[in-house]
């Protein structure tokens, strides 16, 4: 058993101040992947900093007409609020899809955020990773590579990040508001996780000791449509092989804005912005839909094992929009 010290924050002052004392904190909130690395023995922090207690459980409305949710919302809370299920259904979808209802049950939305790879070899203490030890090389390009990267990994790491909940996030533009020894600060989603490059073991832009106390969601237009699709080996508490967020605003059948994030195919949730650029004012027609995907997979650059994930991203991708704008049009 590795020992370690063990501090409820009383609030969030006090779980700063605390955390950032120590280079080897970290915090604690629903426990749902952090108690499995502690038992793997894939992390061994000295002091663990209890945020549960804070109060981070609201989901609030924004001036803008956007809305706020604490950090501390519990998954399941989220995807059942009557707000998120009329304004942001592509969100309670993909918290519905990940996991189990127990899980659900105890885990954070910032909690949600932070969770790290589930790579077999970042898994086993036994083999080498890179994420975990650096310089130790990546087992995953000579070995098992079903669930891993197709864009914008490296030779130093090709695992994939596992949030369902964080890629409707990424479309969705949505803010973490953070809040460090420095002060409070507001990242967008798409910059908050990173790539690999030749330091994957830093998942976020996080500095040491900052926390997350919300994240804020930006007003839909109210006829946009928006869905997302989990694609994955089995239909229940299974990571995604490829996922697709999409919101979708069609008039008089051109694409007037659209937004759209892939899941399962990086090291962060991939914002599909070639794909937004090319169908900006294109009809709203599966060939045009096509040629988006295509022009945003054009620069995937898959292992043998992880190949067929890019024609199940192209037609993941096709199949969502086209139903999106089919609804539309009814």
């Amino acid at each position: 058993m590795i020992p370690f010290d063990y501090h409820r924050a009383t609030d969030v002052e006090d779980a700063v101040r605390t955390a950032t004392s120590r280079p080897d904190a970290t915090y604690l909130a629903g426990g749902t992947n952090l108690v499995d690395h502690l038992r793997l023995g894939i992390t061994s922090p000295s002091l663990l900093v209890d945020v549960s207690r804070l109060p981070f459980d609201d989901i609030d409305p924004l001036p803008d007409g956007g809305v706020r949710v604490g950090a501390g919302v519990r998954n399941s809370d989220l995807a059942a609020h009557p707000t998120i299920r009329r304004d942001y259904p592509m969100l309670a979808a993909a918290l519905l899809a990940g996991a189990s209802w127990q899980l659900r049950n105890l885990a954070t939305t910032g909690g949600n955020l932070l969770q790290r790879t589930r790579c077999a070899y970042f898994q086993n203490p036994a083999t080498p990773c890179n994420k975990r030890e650096p310089g130790s090389g990546c087992s995953a390009l000579a070995g098992w590579q079903r669930h891993h990267a197709i864009l914008g990994a490296s030779e130093h790491c090709v695992a994939v990040h596992p949030s369902d909940m964080a890629v409707p996030l990424a479309a969705l533009d949505a803010t973490v508001r953070l809040t460090g020894a420095h002060g409070d600060r507001g990242v967008p989603l798409t910059a908050f996780h990173r790539l690999p490059g030749d330091e994957p073991r830093r998942d976020t832009v996080l500095e040491h000791g900052e926390l997350i106390t919300a994240v804020d969601l930006p007003r839909l237009p109210p006829t946009t449509r928006s869905a997302y699709r989990k694609v994955r080996d089995r239909a229940s508490y299974a990571f995604a092989l490829v996922s697709v967020a999409a919101a979708l605003t069609v008039t008089d059948g051109v694409v007037r804005d659209v937004r759209i994030a892939l899941g399962g195919v990086a090291h962060k949730p991939w914002r599909a912005t070639r794909a937004e650029e090319t169908l900006r004012g294109a009809d709203a027609r599966p060939a045009s839909f096509r040629a988006a995907a295509e022009a945003e997979l054009a620069e995937a650059e898959p292992l043998p094992g992880s190949a067929f994930k890019t024609t199940m991203a192209r037609e993941a991708l096709v199949s969502v929009l086209t139903g999106l704008a089919e609804e539309g049009a009814r």
